[in-house]
């Protein structure tokens, strides 16, 4: 809802349009899994968090975390603000309200995870950062290796030149 009179954005009358015709979940999963329009992608994810289970808003919206493209989201004031669809998911998963609208309640991740529902969530960052450190170590030793090898060698034909008396 944006601006002085609260008019609904054209977002938010799509998602009413898509509540009124209840797609089939599998058409709901190819919206989300489009890549080529973030806002396509977002009203799949919107409306899945809207009418879906808790399961289901997990299982396909966390991989939206690691899509990172801008888009503009419409303040209360009429305005825009600029933010990314990581960040729009997170907020679906996290609030109570998103775009003026409340959002059902469901359980917190962890606590489906311990009733033995959802697997424990594994980053892709966590991965890449960890793979990352590691080959970072890696150069480092290696490094260290040669210059200690190089101070080595020098300190044996320092060690030769002073026996040789030069």
């Amino acid at each position: 809802m944006i601006g002085e009179p609260q008019k609904p954005t054209e977002f938010i009358c799509l998602i009413l349009k898509m509540l009124q015709i209840q797609p089939d979940k599998e058409i709901i999963i190819e919206f989300i899994k489009n890549d080529d329009y973030k806002y396509v992608r977002l009203l799949g994810a919107y409306y899945l968090r809207l009418v879906g289970k808790a399961y289901d808003v997990y299982t396909y919206l966390e991989p939206l975390y690691n899509d990172f493209r801008r888009v503009r989201v419409a303040q209360a004031d009429g305005t825009f603000a600029l933010s990314h669809i990581d960040e729009v998911v997170d907020d679906m998963l996290r609030k109570d309200y998103l775009f003026d609208v409340a959002l059902p309640h469901i359980p917190m991740r962890h606590l489906l995870e311990k009733a033995g529902t959802l697997e424990p969530r594994i980053s892709l960052l966590d991965d890449e950062e960890v793979d990352r450190a590691i080959a970072e170590a890696e150069q480092q030793a290696a490094a260290a290796a040669q210059e200690a090898a190089a101070a080595q060698e020098q300190l044996q034909a320092a060690t030769a030149a002073a026996g040789r008396g030069e």
